[in-house]
C-alpha cells in the first residue's frame, strides 16, 4: 500500500513513468483500481498518478469540510507538479471540471468519461430509475437509515446495493450484466461493495460543492468527452450538454459500452487517450 500525506489524511496512490503528468480520477462507484490498464499503458510515455478520493479505497476521511477538487491539487504540490492532464470517471470528471476552474493555468488536458458535473440536477427519469433500484434493493426505510448510521449494515444488502449498481450503470439499463466480462464484474462488485460498507459507517464530512454547472463556458482547456452509448440515459444526456457547453470539447461515442469503458473497452479507451495525450 503507497500513501501519500496530504493536508493530514493519508491517500492511497500509486505512480508511475516519466514524463508529462497524467492524474486518473476515479468514479464514484469504485477506487482507483478502476485504472488499471490505463495506469500501465499510459506509463509507458508519462507520468502518471492515480489515487483514491477522500473516503474511497485506501484513503482515510474524517469529520469536517472539504472539496475533492481541493484534494486533488494539493496532491498536485505534495508531488511537486505544476502542470497535469487529468482523466476523471463519472464524478472524478466532475473534480477534474472543478480544478480546471479553480487553477486553469495548472490543468494542461481534460479527458471526461460518463462524467459526473458538480452541481448538476439529475432529470426527473433518471431520479425515478435510481429511487426504483434503491426500492428493490432494499425494504423501506432502511436506506435512509444506514445514511443516518441507525442501523446495522447488513452484508446482504451492501451486496445487493452493488448489485443494483452494475445493473443500472457499468452494463446499462438495456443491457444484461451477462455482456460484460466476469473478471471486470468481480472487481466492479468488490469496489462498489466497499463503497457502500464505507458510506454507511464511517464518520460523515460536508463536501464543498462548487457551482461549476453554470461556469462551463469559462473552462478553457481542451476536453475530451467520451460516452459509453449504453450509459444511463442521463448520463448520456450530460456528456452531450458537456461537449455542448465546453469552448474547446471534442465528443467521442463508444457504441454498447457501459458507465466504465475504461474497464469494459480498455484497449479502445487506451488508444484514445493516447492520441489525445499526444
Amino acid at each position: 500500500m503507497a500513501t501519500i500525506e496530504v493536508d493530514g489524511t493519508a491517500f492511497g496512490y500509486d505512480e508511475a513513468g516519466e514524463g508529462p503528468a497524467v492524474v486518473l480520477l476515479h468514479a464514484a462507484i469504485g477506487d482507483r483500481r478502476m485504472w488499471d490498464a490505463q495506469f500501465t499503458a499510459l506509463a509507458a510515455t508519462h507520468r502518471v498518478i492515480r489515487d483514491d478520493r477522500r473516503g474511497f479505497g485506501e484513503t482515510a476521511d474524517g469529520p469536517g469540510e472539504y472539496a475533492h477538487y481541493e484534494d486533488l491539487l494539493a496532491l498536485l504540490d505534495a508531488r511537486g507538479i505544476e502542470r497535469a492532464a487529468l482523466v476523471g470517471a463519472s464524478m472524478g470528471g466532475a473534480c477534474a471540471l472543478d480544478a480546471a476552474l479553480a487553477a486553469p493555468e495548472r490543468i494542461t488536458r481534460l479527458a471526461l468519461l460518463g462524467s459526473g458535473l458538480t452541481g448538476h440536477t439529475w432529470p426527473d427519469h433518471m431520479l425515478a430509475d435510481i429511487e426504483r433500484l434503491a426500492a428493490e434493493a432494499l425494504p423501506a426505510g432502511r436506506l435512509a437509515r444506514y445514511a443516518a448510521r441507525e442501523a446495522e449494515v447488513d452484508p446482504a444488502d451492501v451486496r445487493v446495493m452493488a448489485d443494483a449498481n452494475i445493473r443500472y450503470l457499468v452494463a446499462g439499463p438495456e443491457r444484461d450484466v451477462s455482456v460484460l466480462p466476469p473478471e471486470m464484474v468481480a472487481l466492479v462488485r468488490e469496489m462498489c461493495e466497499q463503497v457502500y460498507r464505507h458510506d454507511w459507517t464511517a464518520p460523515q464530512w460536508t463536501e464543498k460543492v462548487p457551482d461549476t454547472r453554470h461556469r462551463l463556458g469559462e473552462i478553457t482547456t481542451p476536453a475530451l468527452v467520451v460516452i459509453g452509448t449504453a450509459d444511463a440515459p442521463g448520463l448520456v444526456e450530460l456528456s452531450h450538454h458537456l461537449a455542448a457547453s465546453l469552448p474547446d470539447a471534442e465528443l467521442v461515442e463508444l457504441p454498447d459500452t457501459g458507465h466504465l469503458p475504461s474497464m469494459e473497452r480498455p484497449d479502445e479507451v487506451n488508444e484514445v487517450l493516447r492520441k489525445v495525450l499526444s
